[in-house]
């Protein structure tokens, strides 16, 4: 089985619909693909709609959290979309979506970069606005040469020139909430340094002690030497290890499948799982 857990799709900030992104993971030669967009399941109905057979659809969400200041990602597995708490939470995090890209359009303009929201909008296309669409604002005024080189110190990195803050959950909160609608959760690419100050592994413990099941490893963003540390500290800790593309269609390099999970960590997360199942494809559009 070739199982990948973390993507995107235009519901949020992939440049694929949800549908091209299980055309996609079929071709990819995928068996099992989470979508995971952030701090919404929007896209989820017409990912069932299109699903192939032959492959299976993980119900996802990647929650913007924060902790000591340092913002990180939890990857929630198969809870319940409309268990109240948590569709709350969900909610007040993408609607300050919009004042918050508003500001970095604001700062940017005070920069002498000439980005407008118009510009922003249309690039997010409906789905929850983020600094990926304004990223790639910035390329299509040749500010910079890809997303990712927008997210720097100079631009959009956290305390960067031209960052401005969101409401984002305290983790330990996002945990418990995600467990009481039945859901499974995941650290998303915790030692992705580039992205910004990374969370320390004696909060991960904490975190592990508070319900975390599992750390995501296998990701473009950490090298073999994070890999085998993070690979460490998940047997210390009893955390299962996960691995994903992150894939946002062409907003990265990355492909579908480029990082995938042992079939038995999934096995494991489904089992642990009681708020939604996974979606079997019975041939969609």
């Amino acid at each position: 089985m070739r199982i990948d857990l973390h993507c995107h799709s235009t519901a949020s900030d992939g440049t694929d619909t949800p549908a091209e992104l299980m055309r996609g993971a079929a071709a990819a030669g995928l068996d099992v693909v989470a979508l995971t967009d952030h701090d919404t399941t929007r896209g989820v109905a017409e990912a069932v709609a299109a699903l192939p057979a032959g492959l299976t659809l993980v119900p996802g969400a990647e929650l913007s959290c924060r902790i000591d200041g340092i913002s990180m990602h939890l990857l929630a597995y198969l809870f319940d979309p409309e268990e109240p708490a948590l569709l709350a939470e969900r909610e007040l995090v993408r609607d300050d979506r919009v004042p918050r890209a508003k500001g970095m359009v604001a700062k940017l303009n005070a920069l002498g970069v000439p980005v407008t929201w118009e510009q922003v909008e249309r690039i997010a296309a409906g789905g929850s606005v983020g600094r990926p669409h304004v990223a790639s604002a910035l390329v299509e005024l040749g500010v910079v040469e890809t997303v990712s080189d927008a997210f720097t110190e100079e631009w959009l990195a956290d305390g960067g020139r031209a960052y401005a803050p969101k409401h984002e959950t305290d983790p330990f909160e996002a945990i418990r909430l995600v467990k009481a609608a039945g859901g499974v959760c995941v650290f998303a690419h915790p030692a992705a340094a580039k992205r910004g100050r990374t969370v320390p592994e004696s909060a991960i413990a904490e975190m592990a002690a508070a319900g975390l099941d599992g750390i995501e490893v296998d990701h473009m963003d950490h090298d073999d030497a994070a890999k085998d540390r993070l690979r460490g500290l998940a047997k210390e800790l009893g955390l299962l290890v996960t691995g994903s593309s992150d894939y946002h269609g062409s907003r990265k390099t990355v492909a579908l499948g480029d990082y995938t999970t042992d079939p038995e960590v999934y096995g494991e997360i489904t089992r642990r799982a009681t708020g939604a199942f996974p979606v079997p494809g019975a041939g969609g559009a």
